[in-house]
């Protein structure tokens, strides 16, 4: 009987604890928006933040704070880059196809040098005739040096954070072109396709793409940039 007891009074502890912990979160994201709310600058803001309850207070809202002007900074940023990249999207005659600017990206994938894959994308629009609806393609390349081509069969979503989903979406290869080749590797061109709703690529704009490329157990993410994605659907629309 005592020993369920503790039990229960550490539980009840816990509970309180966590209860504290998301209730102080809340209020610092609550003072943090006051603040904001201000319109003040960022050395006037952490001003006013200095003048909160507790010490803990402080730091949290400090953070947020910092937080909130570099999301605005690159916010910013972004909103200047998807300029170039909308000027740079090429209009069909007829208006009802939209082709982005190549992107070239250099990943490493090893020690040496030529440990490495060059990716090269770009997304294509299309618009229906009589819908006014567009579906999208990421176009891909991915060049590599190796002893045999990758055999790529699925992609993933991923979030900021690296995360991948588990929903597969379907590719489609388009080719896989060995050149160069000796006893030991040729260097492969993979290029492949993938569709992608008009509605995700919106619910994208801000936070920019993540993909995942799978072959056999490894893989390879491809990232469009936000500002890629702000420009380029500032054109096909």
């Amino acid at each position: 009987m005592i020993k369920f007891l503790t039990i229960l009074l550490v539980s009840f502890y816990l509970i309180g604890c966590s209860s504290m912990e998301l209730e102080a979160v809340s209020s610092s994201e609550d003072e943090t928006q006051k603040i904001l709310a201000m319109n003040l600058s960022h050395a006037e803001n952490l001003i006013e933040a200095k003048k909160l309850k507790t010490p803990r207070m402080v730091k949290v809202v400090t953070v947020l704070l910092t937080n909130a002007r570099e999301e605005k900074i690159k916010s910013e940023a972004d909103l200047i880059e998807s300029e170039k990249f909308a000027d740079l999207v090429i209009i069909g005659m007829n208006g009802d196809t939209f082709l982005g600017v190549k992107q070239d990206v250099v990943e490493k994938t090893g020690m040496l040098d030529f440990d490495s894959d060059i990716q090269s994308f770009y997304l294509e629009g299309i618009k229906a005739k009589n819908i006014g609806s567009i579906s999208h393609k990421l176009h891909l390349s991915i060049k590599h040096k190796s002893k045999v081509k990758r055999n790529y069969n699925s992609a993933n979503l991923c979030d900021k954070w690296g995360r991948c989903d588990d929903n597969l979406l379907k590719i489609n290869v388009i080719s896989s072109i060995a050149a160069n080749c000796d006893k030991n590797v040729c260097e492969y061109n993979e290029i492949i396709e993938l569709d992608l709703s008009d509605e995700l690529l919106k619910n994208s704009m801000n936070s920019g793409m993540s993909i995942q490329y799978n072959y056999k157990n490894k893989s390879n993410k491809v990232k469009v940039s936000t500002a890629y994605l702000m420009g380029y659907l500032k054109v096909a629309k």
